[in-house]
């Protein structure tokens, strides 16, 4: 039962470094399965969702060894197995990328339903739509997909809704089949044109990654290689608007600006300075913070990932902000919490209207899911008084070491460990 517990009041100031992008790596560690020979990833985040990632890979025969804290050799050389253990795969949404990696490898894939935060339906029909154009047949039984193909044939692939989990499953199945592969209505996230970059540095052949049509012609075999993973723009997203939050002077390092850009221009718009360089960004606030619109999107619009934040930072500026979640219909979850610490807000369906106070107050709140803590957090840090998260494992699922960066500019966090009822003294239990 651990909890953070976060003094606000105290201004960020200082450097901050960004770690690996959860989204890309969960999508390169399968994919390292298409290949008989050992890969090295380098810049790979220390989160929870990769770890789960790394013990589906040793579970089913691959060899895993951490190189440094950040870089893992992964070898899948002899592996046969095609069924990923239920109990890991069911803890996390990214579990569904071993379906695409194993049916490219073998033909066949085992792999239970998607878990991860609870956001509203996760359907993966989509994923399955693209399978099948390959030459797969799906059926799903008990919780648990499975694929078989004969021989996978590339072939024109239209995905009804742009699905960034469906373009990389596509993407992992194709790049062994035979002939071209097409998709259309792609997803453009800058982890997309990650995962091809790693593909075609193993030997794939991958066209027009971060444009609407990917295509892809298939190769007989893959060899090794040594990739390293970009940085997480959402991780920096968090960081800047914890920054703008706290009235901080911040320089986040290690990102990408450019993958920044839908983040920057609307912190902008909201009274926040941001500098770019060629490697990192500082963030400053010296003037009063105003009222925006944000509207979800998928890439390059707003990302939904960044809502919970950016939400949280509407609070605190003058006026009324209008919330529109364009991705998943049950990303308000938190606002009851925001709530408990003194913020204005309504929620009607996907749209959140924010009446801005100016203040919050700290409070016990939960961490209903990953951005939501991050969320959460950031409203920790500018309120006044204490606040204590709990349910803090959604959070480390996809922030690696977030309490001990924080605190090296200046945050007053402290990751706080209570004994369950199950670990308590009999004195304790008595009480209880």
């Amino acid at each position: 039962m651990d909890k953070f517990v976060i003094h606000g009041g105290h201004r960020l100031t200082g450097e901050i470094e960004v770690s690996g992008a959860k989204n890309a790596a969960v999508a390169l560690i399968p994919a390292v399965l298409l290949c008989d020979e050992p890969c090295i990833l380098e810049n790979v985040p220390d989160i929870s969702d990769v770890s789960i990632s790394l013990r589906i890979m040793s579970e089913m025969g691959a060899q895993v060894e951490y190189l440094s804290k950040t870089t893992v050799r992964i070898s899948a050389m002899g592996l046969t197995n095609y069924c990923v253990p239920y109990e890991s795969a069911r803890r996390m949404r990214a579990s569904y990328y071993f379906l695409g990696a194993l049916l490219g490898r073998y033909g066949k894939a085992r792999v239970s339903m998607p878990g991860g935060c609870p956001l509203g339906d996760r359907p993966i029909d989509q994923h399955l739509k693209a399978f099948s154009a390959l030459g797969a047949n799906c059926n799903i039984e008990h919780g648990m997909v499975d694929l078989v193909a004969d021989q996978l044939v590339g072939n024109q692939i239209y995905l009804d809704v742009v699905s960034v989990g469906a373009t990389m499953n596509a993407m992992l199945a194709a790049v062994r089949a035979k002939g071209l592969t097409v998709i259309e209505n792609a997803a453009k996230e800058p982890h997309i044109v990650d995962l091809a970059n790693f593909l075609n540095s193993m030997g794939a052949d991958i066209m027009g990654a971060g444009t609407d049509v990917i295509k892809i012609r298939g190769v007989e075999r893959l060899h090794g290689a040594v990739y390293s993973v970009i940085p997480d723009q959402i991780e920096a997203g968090t960081f800047m608007i914890a920054a703008a939050a706290t009235r901080g002077d911040v320089l986040v390092t290690n990102v990408i600006p450019k993958h920044l850009e839908p983040i920057t221009s609307k912190m902008r718009k909201i009274g926040v300075n941001i500098e770019e360089f060629d490697d990192s960004v500082r963030v400053w606030v010296d003037g009063p913070l105003v009222r925006t619109n944000v509207k979800t999107m998928p890439h390059p619009g707003f990302p939904t990932d960044m809502q919970p934040q950016i939400t949280t930072l509407l609070t605190l500026a003058e006026g009324t902000s209008i919330i529109t979640e364009g991705v998943w219909e049950q990303r308000f979850r938190y606002v009851d919490e925001l709530r408990r610490m003194g913020a204005d807000i309504s929620v009607d369906g996907k749209v959140a209207v924010v009446e801005g106070t100016g203040k919050l107050t700290g409070a016990p709140v939960k961490a209903c899911d990953l951005r939501a803590g991050a969320a959460l957090i950031i409203a920790g840090l500018a309120a006044h008084g204490v606040t204590e998260i709990e349910d803090i494992y959604h959070i480390e699922r996809g922030y690696a070491n977030l309490d001990a960066k924080l605190r090296q500019i200046g945050a007053d966090i402290q990751k706080v460990s209570e004994p369950t009822e199950a670990a308590a003294s009999p004195e304790l239990k008595e009480a209880l």
